[in-house]
Order: structure tokens, then sequence, then C-alpha cells
């Protein structure tokens, strides 16, 4: 008798693909402290060992769950640092990369001849910006972002890749 009731106690809660389906939908609309929270919920709902039926049954990570449960007994909502993630530009390992690429731009970068825009253009390649940086600021192959990079931070300067046509003189129709 003492045996069906720990057998009881330790599945309070049968899951039926039914409720499995269920419970995964609500999770998956859920997000943040709101989605631990409620697995920490459904998991105390299973009894003893539902962490573990949870891992295998709907497929739940167990540190979440338990961040979940902390989140429940202590009522200390953990902060989700979303904006910390992902890769970090450029500039971040190398604090001079946008500054040496102006000092190579610059120098022969040219404003619209017509005078119809504020744009720079910048007779240079970013192949040719990359290549001046490994050999005049001591870049080494390995530390330096590729062309592609060096491109958009040129983009993102102001610069753009275009030969400038010298400004050609009006004709003056009187003067034959």
């Amino acid at each position: 008798m003492n045996d069906h009731i720990e057998m009881q106690q330790e599945h309070l809660l049968n899951i039926t693909p039914e409720l499995k389906s269920f419970l995964n939908k609500t999770r998956a609309e859920l997000k943040g402290t709101e989605r631990r929270q409620f697995m920490a919920r459904v998991v105390s709902l299973m009894g003893n060992g539902g962490q573990r039926r949870a891992q295998n049954e709907l497929g739940w990570e167990r540190g979440t769950i338990r961040k979940g449960m902390k989140e429940l007994k202590t009522g200390i909502i953990c902060v989700d640092n979303f904006s910390g993630r992902g890769r970090k530009p450029s500039e971040s390992k190398l604090p001079s990369l946008l500054e040496d690429i102006k000092s190579i731009v610059e120098p022969i970068c040219q404003t619209d001849p017509t005078f119809k825009s504020t744009q720079l253009y910048s007779p240079i390649t970013a192949k040719e910006v990359h290549n001046r940086l490994v050999e005049y600021k001591g870049y080494s192959a390995d530390e330096i972002p590729s062309v592609v990079t060096i491109n958009r931070k040129m983009n993102q300067l102001g610069y753009r890749l275009k030969k400038t046509a010298k400004c050609k003189p009006k004709k003056n129709p009187g003067n034959r």
C-alpha cells in the first residue's frame, strides 16, 4: 500500500501527448522570467524527479528549470542581458581602426565635383585600404578585419567608392 502512495507522489502529473503539446506551445509563447517560472510551476506539479521528467519527456533544459525554481523560491528575478550577447564591433578590439582608415582615405578623398551633394568619394578600394593598414599602420594579417568589414567601416564613415571626374569648365558660346 505504501509503495502505491509513493508512486502516486512521484508522478502527480501524467503527461499525455495532448498535454505535452499544450505545455510546449505555452512555453514557446512566453519569454524570459515568465517562461522560466511557468516551467518551474509545471515541474513542481510533477513531484519528485520532475526536472528529469521534464527534460526527458518535454525536452526542457534543466538549468533553465533550476533558475525558474530559484526565482519562484526567492522572489528575486534574474535580469536577462540580451544586449550583451553577439559579436562586438571591430572597434572594440582595435580602438584606433576608424582613425587609421580615415588617415589613409582622407588625403585622397574628394567631394562631388558638381557640388550637388556633400558625399565624399574615395578612389581607393577597401582592399587597398586593407593592404595599407597592414603595410603602413602595422596591423598584422591575423588581427585586421576582412576586406568586407573594411568596406562597411568606410561606408559608415561616409566614404563611397567612386572615381571622380574632373570638373569640366562650362563652354562659353559667345567666344567663338
